[in-house]
């Protein structure tokens, strides 16, 4: 009814009101029931309240409560008009104010029932037995234990606390606020208790997850109902006590819909899928009536087991059910759908449903992402209604995971303009996509975001990425602030700090931090020792690396995967025990990959040995023919003796079998932004300030003399080609753009996608030296760190 309709009308009811009857009643209680049953509309009780009005029946104490109570229930009548109609009751009796109290609560209007008993007090009307149950309700509802503590008095003053249901009510309130001392304490005093008193009382205990009071109520009940089984299987499923919830199921007498949900939910949460499917098939086979909470729970099992036919079967029974319209049911449904790659299943679903919410978008937008259909997902997450946390989320994690970086730091910087804050994950994934694209700046601004928000606290997970970020970006001491910061450290926290520690060229402290970890009572896992290991290999610490090899098995039974094999290769090969190395291969328990062979071979160029380097090279060809790095070593061991002619025959196999060779590439972060030099680059905005760069660059380094190593262009070229093509490597233009852009004393940071070669090294060396400059290369298997002419890795890399 539109409000000035309800205003004339209400304006009506108060003029009648007003007017004294001048006939006798025409109306009767017999009457006002047969009108009332057959009432169907607004206009119907309308007239039946005029003639109420009119006759002056409406002062009849029990006729006007009776067209109260009528049209608190009548779903075409507003809860303001029925308050119109109570405002203008004269001599309005207590069942009147409770009728009114308990429409403002079952039409979650809670608060207002709680100020209509605070009216009904003030104009000296007497509160029942049946008010203070309503009122303790309202306060339960709205989780108000101090105003519900205030009615509590009054129950005790009005001497109420005698009635059952009052107590009952006040012990579920206690129990719903979370205060169970004071729940249990009215429970244990209360004079009189029935099966409600210990459902509340249980209940409290289930909703606080306190499962050895709650089993001692269950045991204490004078009768176990159903309800108080189904709440305690419940209880054990929400805290992993899974075998207790299965035996009392198997033990009750009775079981509904309820018992069959609450178990099999609790087999889902708990991470036994099968269990829960198998108990949904006997519960279909024993002719239970299916909710849709029972069937989200299993549609979620079938997920987790990737068995999407029998979530389509499922599908098919929910349809024959007619309860597939429920939005958690679809929710569920295009979840499994699209966890499973069934995309285009929950594609359907989602266009066809009407009934779409938050979690139905997010969650295929998050399906897409999962399925690598990236534009999709973008094109879903704009024209989404409303985006929240989660939708930002699976966009961000999303384009982090599928290494679109700089698309995930562009929406981050997107999101920053509304009203939504990071979480944990948003900020994982934009601290990992900081680290990839080098961006230390933004990483930097990310972690001051950290420190300024007090809810954010910097856990396991966010710490260990920061960690990480600050290694990778070879900023060894913002690392450790990060890490002795840190409340609580998890394994993967020691092995970032050891690993980050030894790829920066700190190998001593590295295997200090080890010690230091095991004597924390950290116990290392695979990972951990990957870093030990390779630790010792940045420094040729052979005998170390032997022994915390044999340690792996023999102190904590970790047995060596082919990983761990390779670092031993490659600690052996770039010392120049290349024999020993071969024999490694030779002898390792599983298969060798090809990483293991391409440390060999790399070791082979390092040290000159082309016999073995050419059989290397060769197997490792026909191990991984579309491999272009094992190409190019073998290459360049041919380019080493002057065997041109084969040079040539690897880089015919090469184009024969479509092998392209990766091109170098730096990154490097200049006042925010991050730049990227490709070899031989003729396309960025400053490449003509960057050659004259290069020129200088030049002209200092032979003063400092420097002589280009030209033997490492595997070209057939003059000698003069050879040294311009050296000067073009794209690290070295990434030093001469900082130079130009970055001013002293703030370190040039670059990242390079390959190996620095040994002309670059020799280069960065001498830069630093000539220009009093700090240089970190972060290159693909270690940090230089280029100070006063040295650098980090001593020269051993």
């Amino acid at each position: 009814m539109k409000l000035s309709k309800l205003n004339q009308l209400s304006s009506a009811i108060k003029s009648k009101f007003n007017q004294k009857p001048t006939f006798k009643p025409s109306i009767t209680l017999s009457i006002l029931e047969s009108h009332l049953h057959n009432c169907h509309s607004l206009k119907q009780f309308n007239q039946i309240l005029c003639q109420m009005i009119l006759t002056g029946f409406i002062t009849d104490t029990f006729a006007a409560s009776r067209v109260l109570m009528f049209s608190t229930d009548l779903p075409f009548v507003s809860l303001d008009y029925s308050l119109q109609i109570f405002n203008r009751i004269e001599n309005s009796n207590g069942f009147m104010w409770n009728t009114m109290m308990r429409a403002y609560i079952q039409s979650n209007s809670a608060q207002k029932a709680l100020l209509l008993y605070k009216l009904m007090v003030k104009n000296n009307v007497g509160p029942d037995n049946y008010t203070y149950p309503l009122v303790v309700q309202a306060c339960a509802v709205r989780l108000l234990e101090f105003e519900g503590k205030e009615i509590h008095d009054h129950v005790l003053k009005l001497g109420f606390d005698s009635d059952v249901y009052a107590q009952n009510t006040l012990i579920n309130m206690y129990a719903v606020c979370g205060n169970m001392r004071d729940a249990r304490k009215l429970f244990d005093e209360s004079p009189v208790l029935d099966s409600v008193s210990w459902n509340c009382v249980l209940a409290g205990y289930v909703q606080k997850g306190d499962v050895e009071e709650a089993k001692l109520i269950f045991d204490q009940m004078p009768q176990r109902n159903i309800i108080a089984s189904n709440s305690m299987i419940v209880l054990f499923g929400k805290m992993g006590h899974v075998k207790e919830a299965w035996k009392l199921f198997n033990v009750m007498g009775e079981k509904d819909m309820v018992s069959w949900s609450a178990l099999i939910s609790g087999f889902e949460k708990n991470g036994m899928y099968e269990e829960a499917l198998f108990m949904f098939i006997e519960m279909n086979a024993n002719g239970m009536m299916l909710d849709e909470v029972v069937v989200v729970s299993i549609l979620s099992a079938c997920a987790h087991l990737s068995i999407v036919k029998t979530g389509k079967m499922i599908h098919g029974l929910v349809s024959k059910k007619g309860i597939e319209s429920y939005v958690n049911l679809q929710n569920a449904l295009i979840h499994m759908y699209s966890g499973s790659g069934e995309i285009m299943d929950a594609q359907k679903l989602f266009s066809g449903s009407h009934n779409l919410d938050q979690i139905s978008w997010n969650s295929m937008i998050s399906g897409y992402m999962k399925c690598g259909s990236v534009e999709k997902a973008r094109a879903l997450f704009d024209i989404m209604p409303e985006k929240d946390i989660v939708s930002w989320s699976a966009m961000i994690s999303g384009y982090a995971q599928h290494d679109r970086f700089l698309d995930a730091l562009a929406l981050f910087h997107e999101m920053q303009l509304g009203e939504i804050r990071p979480d944990e994950t948003i900020l994982v994934s934009v601290i990992s996509a900081c680290t990839h694209l080098a961006a230390l700046d933004q990483g930097k601004w990310v972690h001051a975001y950290i420190r300024k928000n007090n809810n954010l606290e910097v856990n396991v997970i966010l710490g260990t990425t920061l960690l990480d970020m600050y290694m990778k970006c070879g900023c060894v001491e913002n690392a450790l602030e990060v890490f002795n910061g840190m409340k609580e450290k998890g394994v993967s926290s020691w092995n970032a700090l050891i690993i980050g520690l030894a790829v920066n060229g700190l190998v001593e402290r590295s295997l200090e931090m080890f010690s230091e970890m095991k004597n924390h009572g950290v116990i290392p896992n695979e990972i951990t020792f990957m870093g030990v290991l390779g630790a010792c290999r940045h420094m040729g610490l052979v005998d170390e690396g032997r022994c915390h090899f044999t340690s792996m098995v023999e102190e904590h039974g970790i047995e060596p995967n082919v990983k761990h094999y390779g670092c031993m290769v490659d600690l052996l090969g770039r010392a120049g025990l290349l024999k020993e190395a071969e024999k490694l291969i030779q002898i390792m328990p599983m298969a060798p990959d090809a990483a293991t062979w391409g440390a060999l071979l790399g070791a082979c160029k390092k040290h000159g040995d082309t016999g073995m380097g050419e059989r290397v090279g060769r197997k490792l060809i026909e191990l991984q023919p579309d491999h272009d790095g094992f190409h190019v070593l073998l290459s360049n061991i041919y380019a080493s003796k002057g065997e041109w002619g084969d040079v040539l025959e690897v880089r015919g196999m090469m184009k024969q079998k479509g092998v392209v060779k990766t091109p170098g590439c730096s990154l490097i972060e200049a006042n925010g932004v991050v730049h990227e030099f490709l070899a031989g680059d003729k396309t960025h905005p400053w490449i003509n300030k960057v050659e004259q760069m290069l020129n200088e660059m030049a002209k200092r380094l032979k003063m400092e003399g420097y002589a280009p190593e030209t033997n490492e262009v595997c070209l057939d070229i003059t000698e003069e080609e050879k040294e311009t093509t050296l000067f073009r490597h794209s690290e070295k233009l990434a030093i001469a753009f900082g130079l130009l852009t970055i001013s002293p004393p703030t370190p040039i940071r670059i990242m390079k996608n390959l190996r620095i070669c040994n002309d670059c090294h020799t280069a960065a060396k001498l830069i630093s030296k000539a220009y009093a400059r700090e240089i970190v290369v972060r290159d693909q298997h270690r940090f230089h760190h280029f100070k006063k002419g040295a650098c980090s890795c001593m020269d051993y890399w």
